[in-house]
Formats: structure tokens, C-alpha cells, sequence
């Protein structure tokens, strides 16, 4: 039988009030294991009887069949004592206690097919955990296909060492405790059809809070609190058309988007920099903040796929929208402020800005696969991707008694454009070779930075050309290896970062060395150069990896799982540093990643023991481990007592004051029918 286990979560919200949701967990509990567990009615004399023949309205189904299949996980999860950073803890972590509903997995059939011929659902993680999800599928063959999607993501990130660890009451500036839930529902209907229409809607919205930062020139930065609100609809609806030899999906829809966020702080708050400026201390006393942004979008969108011969396969799509984006914003500040560029000092700032744009944006990518011989195939695409904003925004601030205001209009255009071949030849039946040619194309022109040399806007281009090549080998079944490699030159690029003039490969290889035995190997590498003079980038990424699998008889008594991944990272690049002086930033990473499970079953139960382990040296070095065990055994006919442990420890050699570590502790049952 499947067992589901808790999950790792790495994001989230820590549950900090578990007893609201315990009377609720386990009279949910009490109501189903009846449901779960009974065992079916036993025949009784009179059922031994020859019975009458059934009226013809009535179900030809048997009174036994169970109209209810499936498995419902509860648990209580402890936590007891955490050591060392608990916002780090939450930042890498983030599981809490209390009663959980570790997860649900059913389907509810009916014989007679009346309304519905199946629904299937699923829900994991609820209860206060980072990470939630729910799912439902319902249909009638022929009729309708209805499907409903949730997850409910909560996103802490507090890393002491992002920015300050000194910022006020102890709150990490850049900081986040956001929540964002998305919704998705769609029907299809006449599903299987030649003439399909579907109807969907989504929905995603976020809302939290922070610590931001209000920054005064190249002067200081305050953290300030922060608060998070947003939410986008988006409703579509089309029709899909199924021949022979033709395929194409119409779609039309349209979103709407609306943002609210807060900054604000009263007080005193002398910022990052506590140094006087001028012979003067510089200090925000109050702040106010308010952004308020909307926006809409019409958009269109086409697929076409055709195998017009047995040799040939087309495909294309197309999608134009042209979203519409209000911007409002208002700020207000009081205290002791200063404007760098001319020594000017004021003690109260008010701001307020509006803007618009409008932004057409077209893609399309179309290709098409040819088979001229039975041993060659060649796949060509082609794609393109052109956006464009045309802008205008209204600004005017008060600094003390003197007022000023400015207005700005620019264009934004990015144009981005790939075409790719390539030619697979089967040389022999285990033998596959694979060459190629990808060249990427584009420009762009956008609002310049403070330190722009070409005035209010900068312009750049993209010129890319890619070799491809491949080979896979097959030797029966025992025997798989799979080689990749592209080389590249780049003529312009955007970002110091882009790859340029680079290298990448991987290799894979399985191989079955006995009948319950596989070992499976991994190599990647990419190494990307940029020698101009004002960059000079040097980075390198290598990843090793070898993984073995030990099932004898099929993994029914005993499987072992075991996985070690060796990786370095090394990186160069120039950059202006105090004064505009020419300096290089240097980063290094060698870390050691390891993986096992050992799993036992015996008596109807099963028995887990494994865990993971990081290690790093270099410029963060780092160790993080989490080893755990966890058990299954059945109690009764259909229930099962669940318990897991777990341990987590995290260590930076640099950042101490970072580290934790703490056990976690899980025990609940599983009710399957």
C-alpha cells in the first residue's frame, strides 16, 4: 500500500496557535474512521436464499462495490526545543507544530453515472504548514471534464546575513512573511470531441508583510515596515478543434491586476550609516509611503498543430496581448534629511507621482519535423518575442520650501528572436547522433541608469550563434548513455552576467550491473568567458554526481537508495568599487551533497532510515544536515500508525550567528478503503 509521508518545506509560514485547528482535526477524525474501516456486511441465512430478479430500474451494479476508495493521513507534529536562529530556522525550514492533515487521497465513483462517472481528489500539507495543495477532478465521459487547483504558499525569508543583522528590533531589512494563494478552475466540455469549448478562470493573490528600505540618495538607507497586497484575475475561454490530420486551440481572455503596498515608520531611525554628514547626523523621524498600481490586459491566442503526411509534422502558435498599467504613488517624510549632490538639508519631503503605459506584446514560434529517410529526422523552430511600452509619468516634490516637478516620456522596445535546427541520424538501432545550429538575435532600448553615458535612454543588442551536437547509446536494456554539448560565441550581449563566449556539457549514463541492481552516473559543466576589458568574466560550474539503487525481488523486503553529488563553482569578474576604482569580485564553492534511504517492510509494515547531508568550502562555507526515520504498522484491518523523525543543523563557519538545530517529532495513523 502507498504511504504518504510529510514533506520537506522550505518556505512558509510557521504555525503558531496548532490548537485552533486541533477539536476540528480530530472530530474530522472520529467521523471518517467508521467510514474507512468497517468491514463489509456479512451474508446472513436469507442472503444465502436465491434472490428475485432485479426490477429494471434498478442498479445492475453489486450491493458490495464501493463507491468510496482512497486514504486520509492525520498527524501531530512536535517541536521540542529549537537551538540557535530561529528566523533562520524559519527562512530554511519553516515546519511548525500542531494537529496536521498530512494528506488525502480519494475517488468517489457512481454505478449509475448520473451526474458524474468519477471524481478524484487530493489535499496535502494542511494544517499550518509552509506549503498546501488541493486538487479536484470530476467527469462524465463524453460530457464535461471539471478541474479545480489550489496551493497556498507561504514565503518567510529573514536571513540575518542578507543585508543588516543590526537592523531595529533585531528584523532583518529585506525581509518578507508573505502569503500567496492561487486558485484555478476549468471545464471542458465535450471532451474527446471534434469540437471542444473550455471555460477557465485563475486567480493569485499575495498579501504580508516586511522590512523595506527608504533610501536618501547614496547618503544612508532607513529600514521601515512594510506592508504587501496584491491580486490577479484572469479569465479565458476557448475552443479546441480535433480532425484527422489537423489540431487548433482559439483562445480569448483577459486579466486584472491591482497592487496596494505600504511603507511607513515613526520614530527614530538613523539608517545604515550612523556617521555624521556634513557635521551633521542624519535621522528619518516619520514616513509614509503608498503605492497603488492597476492594471488590464486583452489578450488572443492560437494553436495549430498538422501531420499533413506521415513524414511531417507542423506546429504553430501565436499569442498578442496589450496590457494597460495606472501607477500612483505618495510619500511623505519628516526629519533631519539631506541632498548629497548639493549639500542642501531639509527637514520634511512630500512626493507624489502618477503614471501610465501601455505595452502591446507579441510572441509567435512555429517549426515543423521531417522524416526524408527512416533513420533521419529533422526538427526545425523558430520563435520571437517582441515587446514594447510606450510610457508617461507626472512627478512633483516639495523638499522644505522649494518645489519642483518634471514630467518623462520614453519608449521601451525589446526585441528577442531564436532559431534552432537540428538533424537526428539513427546510425544503428542503438545509436542515435544528434547535430545542430541555434542563433539568437535582439535588441532593446530602455530607460538608462543614474550613470548613463548615452543620455535618458540606452540601447544594446543580442548576437548569438550556438553549435549543438548529442549522441545517445542503447545496449539492450541494461546499458543507456546520453552525451550533450553546445559551444557558443557571442558578438553583443545585455549583462556583464549573460553568457557569452561559452561552453556547456553533460553526460549521463544507466547501467543495470544485476537484475535488482542499477547504477546511474551524472556530469555537468559549463564554463562561460567575457574578456572585454571593463568585465573580464571568468565562471565556472562543474556537478558530479553518481546514484545506485539496490531492489531485490522487486523491493518487497528490503530497497536501498544512495546518491553523492560533488560540485564546484568558481567566479571572476570586474567591477568599480570605493572611489570608481577598478577592482575584482571573487566567489568560490565546493560542496559535497549526499542522499540515502533504507526502507524494510515485514508483517505488513515498513521501516525508513536515511537522510541528506551538505558541505561546502569556499566563500560561505556551509554544513547542513537531516538525517530521520520514520515507520508505518498496521493497528487494525485498514488503519496505520505513522511516526517520523527528523533532525535538522545548519552551520555557517562565518555567519555563526546563523546556525540551529532541533529535532522534530511526528506520530498520527492512516485510514485507507
Amino acid at each position: 500500500m502507498r504511504l504518504m509521508w510529510g514533506r520537506l518545506i522550505t518556505c512558509g509560514g510557521l504555525e503558531t496557535r496548532p490548537w485552533r485547528r486541533a477539536g476540528f482535526a480530530v472530530s474530522l477524525l472520529m467521523m471518517l474512521t467508521p467510514l474507512f474501516g468497517q468491514e463489509p456486511a456479512k451474508p446472513d441465512a436469507q442472503a444465502a436464499a436465491p434472490a428475485a430478479p432485479a426490477k429494471s430500474d434498478q442498479s445492475p451494479a453489486p450491493a458490495t462495490e464501493q463507491w468510496l476508495t482512497g486514504d486520509f493521513e492525520v498527524g501531530y507534529r512536535w517541536l521540542p526545543g529549537l537551538n540557535g536562529n530561529f528566523n533562520e530556522y524559519r527562512s530554511v525550514v519553516n515546519l511548525g507544530e500542531g494537529p496536521k492533515l498530512l494528506g488525502t487521497d480519494f475517488t468517489i465513483t457512481d454505478p449509475k453515472k448520473r451526474l458524474f462517472d468519477r471524481i478524484d481528489a487530493w489535499a496535502h500539507n494542511w494544517g499550518g504548514d509552509p506549503y498546501n495543495t488541493a486538487h479536484v477532478l470530476a467527469r462524465k465521459s463524453g460530457i464535461y471534464r471539471f478541474a479545480f487547483d489550489y496551493r497556498n504558499i507561504s514565503y518567510f525569508n529573514a536571513v540575518p546575513s542578507f543585508a543588516n543583522p543590526f537592523a531595529p528590533a533585531g528584523f532583518n531589512e529585506q525581509s518578507f512573511d508573505l502569503r500567496r494563494r492561487n486558485s484555478s478552475f476549468q471545464l471542458d466540455l465535450l471532451p474527446g470531441a471534434r469540437f471542444s469549448p473550455y471555460f477557465a478562470y485563475d486567480r493569485g493573490s499575495g498579501h504580508g508583510r516586511g522590512i523595506d528600505t527608504w533610501v536618501l540618495g547614496a547618503t544612508d538607507e532607513f529600514p521601515v515596515s512594510a506592508l504587501f497586497s496584491d491580486h490577479t484575475d484572469n479569465y479565458r475561454g476557448g475552443l479546441r478543434v480535433e480532425l484527422n490530420k489537423f489540431h487548433i486551440t482559439l483562445e480569448q481572455g483577459g486579466t486584472q491586476f491591482n497592487e496596494n503596498d505600504q511603507n511607513n515608520f515613526s520614530g527614530v531611525n538613523t539608517g545604515n550609516n550612523s556617521s555624521p554628514f556634513s557635521g551633521q547626523a542624519i535621522a528619518l523621524n516619520v514616513l509614509s509611503q503608498v503605492y497603488a498600481i492597476t492594471g488590464n490586459s486583452k489578450y488572443s491566442k492560437a494553436i495549430v498543430t498538422a501531420r499533413p503526411f506521415g513524414w511531417l509534422d507542423l506546429y504553430g502558435q501565436f499569442l498578442f496581448s496589450q496590457p494597460k498599467t495606472n501607477v500612483a504613488y505618495a510619500e511623505a517624510a519628516t526629519g533631519n534629511l539631506v541632498v548629497p549632490a548639493t549639500l542642501t538639508f531639509y527637514n520634511r519631503e512630500q512626493l507624489f507621482a502618477g503614471g501610465g503605459a501601455l505595452m502591446p506584446h507579441t510572441t509567435g514560434n512555429a517549426g515543423f519535423e521531417i522524416r526524408p529517410w527512416r533513420r533521419l529526422r529533422i526538427v526545425e523552430s523558430w520563435m520571437t518575442d517582441r515587446f514594447h511600452n510606450a510610457e508617461s509619468s507626472l512627478i512633483g516634490q516639495q523638499l522644505g520650501a522649494t518645489s519642483t516637478s518634471n514630467s518623462l516620456s520614453f519608449p521601451t522596445f525589446v526585441n528577442y528572436n531564436q532559431n534552432e535546427t537540428n538533424a537526428f541520424l539513427d546510425v544503428t538501432n542503438g545509436l542515435t547522433l544528434r547535430g545542430g545550429y541555434r542563433r539568437v538575435w535582439g535588441d532593446a532600448t530602455v530607460l538608462g541608469s543614474s550613470l548613463s553615458q548615452t543620455g535618458l535612454l540606452e540601447s544594446g543588442t543580442l548576437n548569438r550563434s550556438v553549435g549543438l551536437a548529442g549522441l545517445t547509446f542503447r545496449r539492450a536494456q541494461k546499458l543507456t548513455v546520453n552525451l550533450d554539448y553546445e559551444g557558443a560565441s557571442s558578438d553583443n550581449i545585455y549583462f556583464r552576467t549573460s553568457l557569452n563566449d561559452y561552453h556547456r556539457a553533460r553526460a549521463r549514463a544507466k547501467y543495470q550491473i544485476a537484475a535488482p541492481l542499477w547504477i546511474q552516473a551524472d556530469f555537468q559543466v559549463l564554463n562561460n568567458q567575457n574578456p572585454a576589458p571593463d568585465i573580464r568574466l571568468d565562471f565556472q560550474s562543474r556537478t558530479n554526481s553518481v546514484m545506485l539503487q539496490w531492489m531485490p525481488n522487486s523491493g518487497k523486503r528490503v530497497s536501498v537508495t544512495a546518491e553523492y553529488d560533488r560540485s564546484t563553482m568558481r567566479s571572476d569578474i570586474r567591477y568599480l568599487g570605493l572611489f570608481l576604482a577598478p577592482a575584482t569580485s571573487s566567489y568560490r564553492d565546493n560542496a559535497h551533497t549526499g542522499t540515502s534511504v533504507v526502507d524494510l517492510n515485514a508483517h505488513g509494515g515498513k521501516f525508513s532510515l536515511g537522510g541528506s547531508f551538505f558541505v561546502s568550502a569556499g566563500s560561505r562555507p556551509t554544513r547542513y544536515y537531516q538525517p530521520l526515520a520514520r515507520t508505518s504498522w498496521p493497528v487494525y484491518r485498514h488503519v496505520y500508525w505513522i511516526a517520523e523523525w527528523q533532525y535538522y543543523g545548519f552551520n555557517e563557519r562565518f555567519y555563526a550567528y546563523e546556525g540551529f538545530r532541533t529535532h522534530l517529532f511526528m506520530t498520527g495513523l492512516r485510514v485507507t478503503r
